[in-house]
């Protein structure tokens, strides 16, 4: 159970990225409030929690009803954590969120920013959806899916700090530190999406 915590939760840290959204939602709310913030964040985190739940429990039922086979969105899923690898290691994921803060910068009359971009689709994008459901899927009964489900309540909270804590973790990272996480998750991030569609492809055939 510990093993199976420490690869979810690795995994899912990875792709929700906590260190990542700091320096974005720092910018995106350089004009509220430390209240405001941390309310903005509050929600963010929550209504995050509640999209990655219902794609945790019921991820499995909605690809039956949409005829698609767990082993083809384990290969996809994968595919796709590899490309978000892929840009983590160039910096592309990187630069992507910073022009979509811009934007929301740059667009005075939006303030609340924790349902967009935040919650969606910076915390529970495409990535964090598809990784857990690909980590359910391979959980087997009722405590292991606890366990995976325990990885994502951790990793939440610790976006929760990140969000609340943006502008102190920013002063004492800085961007050249960051980007060497960066590129070291990415890295480790991509063998885990190659394992994904060994294991797809495995089962398949």
């Amino acid at each position: 159970m510990i093993e199976l915590f420490i690869s979810a939760f690795i995994t899912l840290f990875v792709v929700i990225d906590p260190p990542g959204c700091a320096p974005i939602y720092a910018s995106i709310t350089s004009d509220a409030s430390a209240r405001q913030r941390r309310s903005m964040a509050i929600r963010a985190v929550a209504i995050s929690a509640i999209i990655l739940l219902i794609f945790a429990l019921y991820g499995k039922q909605l690809l039956g009803v949409l005829g698609i086979n767990l082993d083809s969105f384990r290969i996809a899923g994968g595919i796709m954590l590899f490309m978000i690898a892929l840009d983590m290691v160039f910096e592309k994921r990187t630069q992507r969120r910073e022009d979509r803060a811009q934007k929301i910068i740059e667009t005075p009359e939006i303030e609340d920013v924790s349902v967009f971009p935040m919650a969606m689709p910076m915390i529970a994008g495409p990535g964090s959806i598809a990784t857990v459901m690909l980590l359910m899927a391979r959980a087997d009964g009722f405590e292991e899916r606890a366990v995976v489900l325990g990885a994502v309540g951790v990793n939440l909270v610790l976006m929760l700090i990140a969000l609340v804590a943006a502008g102190p973790i920013m002063a004492v990272l800085g961007q050249k530190i960051e980007a060497v996480i960066t590129r070291l998750l990415g890295v480790l991030l991509a063998a885990l999406a190659v394992q994904f569609v060994i294991d797809g492809i495995r089962a398949s055939f």
